[in-house]
């Protein structure tokens, strides 16, 4: 059904045409149509600045009258840029010897031309190189209201930028360290149930949710000892909170915080901890206003009940999604860390925690280790890893760019070739693990998941 204000913007631009010769009516309809559409965006504040078409300078003497018209109608401003900044968001010679308008609202323009001396500056100086035209690129990015990912988009295809969301992400998965690996194992399968898909010996590979996985890991032949702190906790997001609170406390599970509820907060839940000290935090997500983005997507995922075998789960107890919490002292880096490095969607923004899908089932939260359960710590029991198609394109991007620093020169190949991996430091520390995994008799369950 059209809105009355849609009549109003179609009858406002035919007068406009009305009082323009016929040539300037047919040259101009669908130019002035997107610029009544950016006017609009900018004054709702979707957007900072907006750019029109481009035109040749006398093109633009003829289109600038009717513009303005359309730009009082909304109250917002127009700049004529006939140098219009080039960054790596678009290709150079995007508005060569053009003119373009600039669409905006109170200080936006100032930005815009800061920006632009900025980069004069570096230039001048013989500063700007990748790095300092990738952070003009995203500047200018964020003035015209794009998406991190919008703006990874834009990066990709004028220049060799890529992140690793572009390798394709398979499956996220977790690293946990264990003195006693078959205690662990057990815990894992009979008291939550979750399914054992591999067993390597020295590593156990579990089944969380449809694209999350989990591997517990002897801590005598990892990459980490048992003895480092836990700075991790455990998401097992769950539309039956209740009946698990009631079957973890039947079977002694330690618990370190009690199952609460709370009436229009944005999430419940409860603390549970596993055999050797890892949090696991029990938690249902409820529409709320910093939930919005994050609540269809977790409505989208099936619930994976427990395997048959050893599990103790009563039947209709399950999980959904997960999320693995990490814990920073310096927030906004490691936000730009994961959107800019890795790709990843923030879909969830508490405030003091940021959430990133890593796969369909499968988030990572950012914490604030000033507010968290646990703080900031220099040595860390866990890796966080992603499973990968292209393995390989990553590791040689990472190599020859080095958005992070590698553990080693090259991607290892475990045991009679179950898989390939290499792995790397985040900012702050945490080991970030990057796998593929191969035919093999212990890999089959796993194999048919992962394809």
């Amino acid at each position: 059904m059209h809105s009355y204000k849609a009549y109003s913007t179609i009858f406002f631009i035919a007068f406009l045409f009305s009082c323009s010769s016929p040539q300037e009516k047919d040259k101009f309809t669908y130019q002035l149509g997107t610029l009544d559409g950016f006017c609009e965006l900018v004054r709702a504040g979707v957007k900072d600045l907006a750019l029109s078409a481009t035109f040749t300078a006398e093109e633009m003497d003829q289109f600038y009258p009717m513009a303005r018209e359309v730009a009082q109608k909304y109250e917002v401003e127009l700049y004529r840029e006939s140098d219009l900044l080039v960054t790596d968001l678009f290709p150079a010679d995007v508005a060569s010897n053009k003119e373009v308008l600039l669409i905006y609202r109170g200080s936006n323009k100032e930005r815009y031309l800061r920006l632009k001396a900025d980069k004069e500056t570096l230039e001048e100086t013989g500063e700007y190189d990748v790095q300092a035209r990738q952070a003009i690129a995203r500047r200018f990015g964020r003035l015209l209201s794009y998406t991190p990912s919008g703006i990874n988009r834009l990066l990709a295809e004028q220049t060799d930028f890529r992140t690793m969301a572009d390798f394709g992400i398979r499956a996220s998965n977790l690293f946990l360290y264990y003195r006693d690996l078959p205690a662990a194992t057990r815990f894992y399968a009979e008291t939550l149930g979750m399914e054992l898909l591999a067993d390597y010996q020295m590593a156990t590979i579990f089944r969380m949710t449809a694209d999350s996985y989990l591997i517990l890991v002897d801590a005598t032949k990892g990459m980490h000892t048992a003895e480092e702190p836990k700075t991790v906790a455990l998401a097992l997001l769950t539309d039956q909170l209740e009946g698990w609170w009631n079957y973890l406390q039947a079977e002694n599970v330690p618990i370190k915080y009690p199952y609460k509820t709370k009436e229009g907060g944005p999430h419940d839940g409860f603390v549970a901890i596993d055999p050797e000290g890892y949090l696991l935090e029990f938690e249902t997500f409820k529409q709320h206003p910093e939930n919005e983005r994050f609540i269809p997507l977790l409505e989208a995922n099936e619930t994976i009940y427990p395997a048959e075998g050893n599990s103790k789960v009563p039947p209709g107890l399950g999980f959904k999604s997960t999320i693995t919490w990490l814990y920073y002292k310096d927030l906004l880096n490691m936000q730009n860390f994961y959107q800019e490095v890795l790709g990843m969607e923030l879909v969830a923004d508490q405030g003091w925690t940021k959430i990133y899908r890593s796969s369909s089932t499968g988030f990572i939260g950012l914490v604030d280790e000033r507010r968290g359960m646990h703080q900031f710590s220099e040595k860390k029991a866990v890796n966080v890893s992603f499973i990968l198609k292209d393995i390989d394109g990553w590791f040689n991007y990472v190599h020859k760019h080095q958005p992070f620093e590698l553990r080693s020169e090259e991607v290892s190949t475990g045991p009679e070739g179950k898989y390939r991996a290499f792995v790397g430091y985040d900012p702050e520390g945490y080991f970030m693990e990057f796998d593929v995994f191969y035919e093999h008799k212990d890999n089959e369950r796993l194999m048919r998941l992962l394809q």
